[in-house]
């Protein structure tokens, strides 16, 4: 039988975690689902990451409201993704920080990045009618800013392109905690689709580099305490130069994608088979290991036609 298609087949309803990993900081986790990152300030809250859609959203308002009543303020945008992007107009935040990347990949590919994930994931889109449209940031930055929420103080950064060209982390120096986005994550695959695996690797080194005590990883559970960090960081870097390197050996030699995809199952499966959206992943990231060891430096994009071709082309 034909695996369903990315995530298409995948319908069931995650449990949902909302878990203090500092001081007025939150992580909504949901089992392998992309994840939000809460920040309290004094007089208002920061949100990182809005999730698919408006309603999606209201799952992580109905949390915070358990824990503050304070108004939020900001959205933070890690990346261009349409699951972590679309669901920015139900926090009715003032400002929506991206990076000017993010932003310039919202220009360029962020309606197809929408219809595309739409097809893959439609368990995340839940209210998708809602959506007022692509998202776009009010402000946007370089390589880093600071906002502060009364006296807390958070500075965005840009530290190295990773999952996409255009990733920010979010740090809360009074913690020493950092939200993320999907440069890292915990028990659940990488998707590198859109990746930059040459990149990837120095980007972690440069956030371990901070000896954080807590990160809110893209997804996978909140990571606190200095051997939930490291760990996730170790197995994040094993992902991503794993895939690379078996994927890399075969389109050096001339070999086909067809190929690289079952050298990669060969070096990956037994390690992350049991992962969250491993199978679904799989496939995009051969395809863009491929790309790039081929020095293909800018991602294609994807979108829903090229996504189904790939898939059927490497199943079975």
């Amino acid at each position: 039988m034909a695996k369903a298609f990315a995530s298409a087949g995948d319908m069931a309803d995650k449990k949902i975690s909302f878990s203090e990993i500092g001081e007025g900081l939150w992580a909504f986790t949901a089992e392998g689902d992309p994840n939000t990152g809460v920040i309290i300030g004094d007089d208002s809250v920061m949100i990182v990451d809005a999730q698919a859609t408006p309603r999606m959203a209201a799952q992580v308002i109905e949390k915070i409201r358990t824990v503050t009543d304070k108004p939020i303020s900001h959205v933070v945008l890690t990346h261009y993704h349409a699951v972590r992007v679309l669901g920015a107009s139900g926090y009715n935040a003032t400002d929506i920080i991206m990076s000017e990347k993010a932003r310039s990949m919202v220009v360029e590919r962020g309606q197809e990045d929408w219809d595309s994930e739409f097809a893959r994931f439609p368990r995340l889109f839940q209210g998708h009618e809602s959506i007022p449209g692509l998202t776009w940031p009010t402000l946007t930055f370089n390589d880093r800013m600071t906002v502060y929420l009364g006296k807390r103080r958070v500075d965005l950064m840009f530290m190295g392109r990773a999952h996409t060209a255009g990733d920010i982390v979010a740090y809360v120096p009074d913690q020493n905690v950092m939200f993320t986005g999907d440069i890292v994550e915990y028990h659940s695959a990488c998707y590198c689709g859109d990746g930059h695996f040459h990149d990837w690797p120095g980007t972690l080194q440069k956030i371990r580099n901070w000896d954080l005590d807590a990160i809110a990883p893209g997804r996978g559970d909140a990571l606190v305490g200095t051997k939930m960090v490291n760990a996730a960081l170790d197995s994040t870097a094993d992902f991503v130069t794993s895939t690379y390197r078996s994927v890399a050996r075969i389109a050096l030699a001339g070999g086909s994608l067809k190929e690289a995809f079952e050298a990669c199952r060969a070096a990956c499966d037994s390690k992350f088979g049991d992962y969250a959206i491993y199978e679904h992943c799989l496939p995009f990231n051969v395809a863009r290991a491929y790309d790039e060891a081929r020095d293909i430096d800018t991602p294609r994009i994807w979108t829903a036609d090229r996504d189904r071709e790939m898939w059927e082309s490497l199943q079975g």
